[in-house]
């Protein structure tokens, strides 16, 4: 049946459709946010009516709409305040990046800098000393690229009353020399905590224009959606409520809000409640927890302790209460998704999932940093989502003389990563950022999934390539994989009559583009929900 009223129709391009129905097209037609149609150049004229826009492609490839499966677009934005410290790769490049960053404070402010390689320390203590001559009365904060953890300087410290250890729940801690003193290494949330409280924070209007600057970037990578992992902020809803009421979001965002380990029934009850919450590009969907912390802060829940004798215990100092908590939300038909990085904490998401039976909902694992055999084909059976961020594996050496490998040995830094045996065990694997955690740009995860290490950087070894993904399963983490994570492959995730209009054109084609060269191929055009939010001629 041919369509006239078409709102845009796409032509000149490859249409990788990922529909084993029909793989391969030339042109699309869009109609109220929907696909209306998906053919050859020849149907084109049979879709077009007085107000269609035309827009060729000039060769691109088109491809489902790109969805990082796990970001913190939102709380992003407080997560990665002032100096990106992601190319310091030595303590001398750190210490100029704040020298130039202290030259440039205004006075009263703080200097902020987030993405700090923990390796910057070359195995040594993280210490305030190795900073405080460059920033002086400065009051500096700079969180590690974990989140996790942070660097306070001594004038930080000061301002904020910290003077000694405190005790904290989830395996938080104040770092302190063996006189008592803190070293500023923060360690999780409830730490860091005591120190940025005090960082001033933007206003309103000045985080709205921020989130819908961020959102524009991201769309220009080719990204229309994503899996947002945390709702902590009050008024994160309505910040994306009064974006929308001026315009478009230029992303999709499915959120989950956090679930903080030891949640009891009040708590529980209000995160169902706000479950559909939702806008024109912006749904409440899910539930974040957390079973353990990070391998580098010696906060992930292992087997057996780390190098350092850390890492034996979980986030949820009742681990069964834990399963109580999905349990509920699962009755509720609430999908969860579960930071698990430890291997001890990846088994108790499968078991506790197992224990449902027959789950009412979704459910998902995030990380997944160290999984044992035995555990492998467990995800497939069960049905857990494994959601995994192939550029985590490029802080990581080939040579373990990297902080993550230290700590957890040889053993288990061998089982790093295991995005292939994942997807060959026939596990749903959908692939992410982690941003502010990683870069977002999907083109260089893409690259970073099948290389193992950093696109344009081939003289470092990659980490376990025999974990490298090929290029369509690689794609499939962005598109159809998040989609069936999400509970979405009906309206999501390929390119078909009667699915959402989010598509993502490359101006090389993913799947046979070498991965170094997709990571910097430019993106000719983005679609959400029938909106252009990035077009280049």
């Amino acid at each position: 049946m041919p369509f006239t009223n078409a709102d845009t129709v796409l032509a000149g391009a490859t249409v990788r459709t990922l529909d084993p129905r029909r793989p391969l097209a030339t042109a699309v037609a869009v109609r109220d946010g929907r696909i209306a149609a998906v053919g050859e150049e020849a149907d084109v004229r049979h879709w077009r009516g007085p107000r269609t826009q035309v827009v060729d492609l000039g060769g691109a490839t088109l491809t489902p709409g790109l969805t990082d499966g796990h970001t913190h677009a939102v709380k992003g934005l407080e997560l990665a305040q002032g100096v990106d410290l992601s190319g310091c790769k030595t303590l001398e490049q750190l210490r100029a990046a704040l020298r130039e960053a202290a030259r440039r404070a205004a006075p009263g402010a703080w200097i902020t800098g987030w993405n700090l390689d923990h390796n910057t320390f070359e195995g040594g203590p993280i210490s305030r000393h190795l900073i405080d001559d460059v920033v002086g009365d400065i009051p500096a904060f700079l969180r590690l690229y974990d989140a996790h953890s942070a660097l306070a300087g001594s004038a930080a410290l000061r301002a904020a009353g910290v003077d000694g250890p405190r005790r904290f729940d989830q395996g938080a801690s104040i770092v302190c020399d063996p006189d008592g003193r803190p070293t500023g290494h923060l360690v999780e949330q409830a730490a860091m905590d005591t120190v940025a409280a005090l960082i001033p924070q933007p206003s309103p209007a000045d985080r709205r224009k921020h989130l819908l600057a961020l959102l524009a970037d991201m769309a220009a990578t080719g990204l229309t959606g994503g899996h947002v992992m945390d709702l902590e902020t009050s008024d994160a809803l309505d910040l994306l409520a009064a974006i929308e009421d001026e315009g478009v979001l230029p992303l999709r965002l499915r959120i989950a809000p956090w679930c903080q380990p030891g949640a009891g029934p009040d708590e529980l009850h209000r995160l169902i409640a706000l479950q559909g919450r939702a806008g024109r590009h912006w749904r409440v969907a899910g539930v974040k927890l957390f079973l353990d912390g990070t391998v580098e802060g010696g906060t992930a829940w292992l087997d057996h302790p780390d190098c350092h004798g850390a890492g034996t215990e979980p986030f949820w100092p009742d681990p069964a209460a834990y399963t109580r908590a999905v349990h509920a939300l699962d009755r509720a038909g609430v999908p969860t998704a579960t930071h698990a990085i430890g291997d001890a904490a990846v088994r108790r998401v499968l078991d506790t999932v197992q224990a449902l039976g027959t789950p009412q909902a979704r459910h998902r694992a995030e990380h997944l940093e160290t999984v044992p055999d035995d555990q492998i084909p467990r995800f497939a059976r069960l049905g857990v989502a494994a959601s995994m961020q192939p550029a985590h594996a490029t802080y990581a050496r080939a040579d373990h003389s990297d902080e993550w490998s230290r700590r957890l040995g040889p053993e288990r830094a061998a089982r790093a990563w295991r995005c292939r045996d994942l997807r060959a065990a026939g596990a749903t694997l959908v692939l992410g950022s982690d941003w502010p955690v990683a870069p977002y740009d999907p083109r260089r995860v893409l690259a970073a999934a099948q290389l193992r290490r950093h696109p344009g950087d081939p003289g470092t070894p990659p980490v376990r390539p025999d974990q490298a993904l090929t290029p369509p399963a690689a794609l499939e983490g962005y598109t159809t994989h998040a989609a069936l994570a999400a509970g979405e492959e009906d309206i999501a995730g390929r390119i078909a009559p009667g699915f959402r209009a989010d598509l993502t054109a490359f101006t090389l084609d993913p799947l046979t583009t070498t991965p170094d060269e997709l990571a910097d191929a430019p993106i000719r055009l983005t679609m959400t929900g029938g909106h252009i939010t990035h077009r280049t001629r």
